[in-house]
């Protein structure tokens, strides 16, 4: 205010020799002072938020009732008013006049109709706390919004005028209500007169990407322009850069581009939401600085517990005015207590998942209510039973392989003990399950604890129960939660390694991602280390870098299992650094003694419906004492040894039992002999 100097000093002189003049003129200067001063509070007013003062409302929303003034910036409530709601209006940049070509005049003349509509933050909010679940999400827009109302208060106290514009990352799984926290914002930032409009435009890789080079910035452009006052939310982002055949994605890189440039351009008339599934979404920014920079505020979206599960179900309930039988409720709980224990929520979707699962239940309930005889009630119309449920569930996971197979943790551990043999092994893996069991009792009290392992090392003999562990394994693991489905993928290097250097990758990527949610397991995996090839083994390297890399990023959907001879694994460890890390839990398969491959012959001989002769059990006893002796057990297989043997001997059995034609007994016919065996043995050592 120096222009107030001079102006003091003449109206002293004024008052030296004309009093009377000088007081008219002081009174005239301190009226034009106190006006300009109203006018620049009406004016920062006009330039922030119509709202009523919420006080502390933004940390715990709560019913009000102000309303938002209008587009004008007049004070809509009665003469008493709060003056906060009277100063209240668009905070615009310094130099951006409050009623600009978006905001004033032009909404002042729209049809009443075609005006955006009436919301106060406190509805905003309300809106907010009644979603299920989402708390930290919750927390996160609260206090979002208690910076923007500082900022407002800051603005009317003649502190600043920055437009506190912001844009965000949305991350998390599907079906976790990121595109309803969008609207949410929206309508927040556009309570605080921040936004022209609470709109949402909802995109996606296509709405953005062009035909050609040069078409996607237009249509970039476009589709920005289409936003502009409100909020654009762009799902699934990161596929805007897509560079799974090895090269750069020029058009995606080229939206980007234009998108970076909008994003600062217009951040004062636009929020910008990018979303999608965090891991990709954090290689997605990683790819440009730019991103980074400007879309620095990220909220994380967890998946749905069981718990909300059930009363995101309810609610859709309420909403379609249908019913739940009693009986039908506690069907409804296991089902959901079973996508929880297995961590599936994310893959089925979430919040869609409970959505389409009580749609395919009520289209169950229509064919079941309209195939009766009698005519249905009312009631029956609107009422969901159990078995609708269930077949609706079935039809929904039926894409999952092996859903229905998941055992308890009870019938994998008891299958695992009545293995013959591997007393080790089974010891060993006993307390991986206890030690899976603990850790995740931890997490269920919030105490800290170690992942456990994931991957696993099977070194052994041939024939001595590897895969069949890997399977018990599987089965554990999903008992447990920890997988989708029990199922085993079983591979070799020629299931990994491809044809020329790139293509292998991908072939190993391939047979990873048939595995997901399961086990896979690589059997004789030192064959991805050839040492032996002038200038080393690149395809199998390659191969083993891939699956490094995946077992690190999908540990958790994933167990992998490594198997081979001892030695041959030893070397094969050794060869990189990577692999002892991820891969440092070792079971060693000791080789079958005589009396075991005797027991395993005969389970495998009662599973095909025979027996053994009396006298064909020392014959028995003898062959495998003798392979033991010599050494030769493991080269000729242990378990698959006493199974070739016991098939060549039943060859032999229905040679010798086919001259009896007609007369042959049922114990003629299932009978495996001595003299069938030491036939079976000659056979097999010539």
């Amino acid at each position: 205010m120096l222009w107030a100097l001079p102006v003091g000093f003449l109206a002293s002189l004024l008052h030296a020799y004309q009093g009377i003049i000088a007081s008219a003129f002081a009174w005239l200067m301190a009226c034009i002072v106190l006006g300009w001063r109203l006018a620049k509070s009406l004016q920062v007013g006009r330039e922030f938020g119509r709202q009523q003062a919420r006080g502390g409302a933004l940390a715990a929303p709560h019913t009000g009732t102000a309303r938002r003034p209008p587009r004008d910036g007049r004070a809509a409530g009665p003469p008493g008013t709060d003056s906060r709601v009277a100063l209240a209006g668009d905070l615009v940049r310094a130099g951006h006049p409050a009623d600009g070509p978006r905001g004033g005049p032009a909404a002042r003349g729209r049809p009443a109709a075609d005006r955006p509509p009436e919301i106060t933050v406190d509805e905003a909010m309300a809106e907010l706390d009644a979603m299920i679940g989402l708390t930290a999400v919750k927390d996160q827009i609260r206090s979002i919004a208690a910076s923007i109302e500082a900022a407002r208060r800051r603005a009317l106290a003649g502190l600043g005028a920055e437009k506190p514009m912001q844009h965000f990352v949305f991350l998390g799984p599907p079906g976790t209500g990121k595109t309803a926290v969008a609207r949410i914002i929206a309508k927040i930032f556009y309570a605080f007169g921040l936004l022209e409009t609470p709109a949402v435009v909802e995109a996606h890789r296509a709405d953005l990407v062009g035909e050609y080079l040069g078409a996607t910035a237009i249509k970039t452009n476009e589709l920005i322009d289409s936003a502009l006052g409100g909020v654009l939310f762009i799902d699934e982002a990161y596929s805007l850069v897509n560079e799974g055949d090895g090269q750069g994605d020029r058009f995606g890189n080229e939206a980007v581009q234009a998108l970076l440039k909008r994003a600062e351009d217009d951040r004062d008339d636009l929020i910008i939401i990018l979303a999608g599934y965090e891991k990709q979404m954090e290689s997605f920014l990683a790819t440009n600085p730019g991103l980074t920079s400007r879309f620095a505020i990220r909220v994380k979206f967890p998946g749905y517990l069981p718990a909300e599960l059930l009363a995101l179900a309810d609610s859709a309930l309420e909403r379609r005015g249908e019913l739940l039988d009693p009986d039908a409720r506690p069907v409804l709980w296991r089902m959901f207590e079973d996508v929880g224990r297995r961590r599936l929520a994310d893959d089925l979707g979430n919040g869609r998942f409970v959505r389409s699962l009580l749609e395919k239940a009520g289209q169950a309930r229509d064919v079941r209510v309209m195939s009766a005889p009698d005519e249905p009630s009312s009631g029956d119309l609107v009422t969901i039973e159990g078995t609708d449920l269930e077949h609706a569930f079935t039809e929904l996971t039926s894409r999952f392989r092996g859903y229905s197979e998941t055992p308890s943790l009870g019938s994998a551990l008891a299958e695992l003990d009545a293995l013959i043999g591997l007393e080790p092994v089974k010891r060993q893996v006993h307390e991986i399950a206890a030690q899976l069991r603990v850790a995740r009792l931890r997490d269920r009290q919030g105490l800290a604890s170690q992942p456990p392992a994931r991957h696993f090392v099977f070194t052994g003999p041939p024939g001595t129960g590897k895969t069949t562990v890997a399977r018990i394994l599987g089965r554990i693991f999903a008992a447990l939660g920890l997988l989708v489905r029990p199922g085993v993928v079983e591979a070799h290097r020629a299931d990994l390694v491809g044809e020329h250097l790139g293509s292998t990758a991908i072939k190993t990527n391939k047979l990873v991602d048939s595995a997901l949610g399961g086990v896979l397991f690589i059997d004789e995996a030192y064959s991805l280390y050839n040492d032996g090839y002038s200038g080393g083994d690149a395809f199998g390297s390659e191969a083993v870098q891939t699956l490094l890399k995946r077992a690190e990023d999908d540990r958790d959907r994933l167990v992998i299992v490594l198997a081979g001879y001892t030695p041959d694994m030893d070397r094969f460890l050794r060869s990189n650094p990577g692999l002892a890390s991820r891969f440092s839990v070792r079971i060693g398969f000791p080789s079958y003694s005589p009396a075991e491959l005797v027991r395993i012959a005969e389970v495998i001989a009662q599973q095909a419906g025979d027996s053994f002769a009396d006298d064909a059990l020392p014959v028995l006893d003898q062959i495998f004492s003798r392979a033991c002796a010599e050494q030769r057990i493991d080269e000729l297989g242990n378990g698959r040894f006493a199974r070739s043997l016991f098939e060549r001997a039943c060859a032999a059995r229905d040679l010798r039992v086919a001259h009896l034609g007609e007369t042959a007994s049922a114990a003629d016919l299932t009978t495996v002999a001595a003299a069938d065996l030491v036939a079976a043995y000659q056979e097999s050592s010539d």
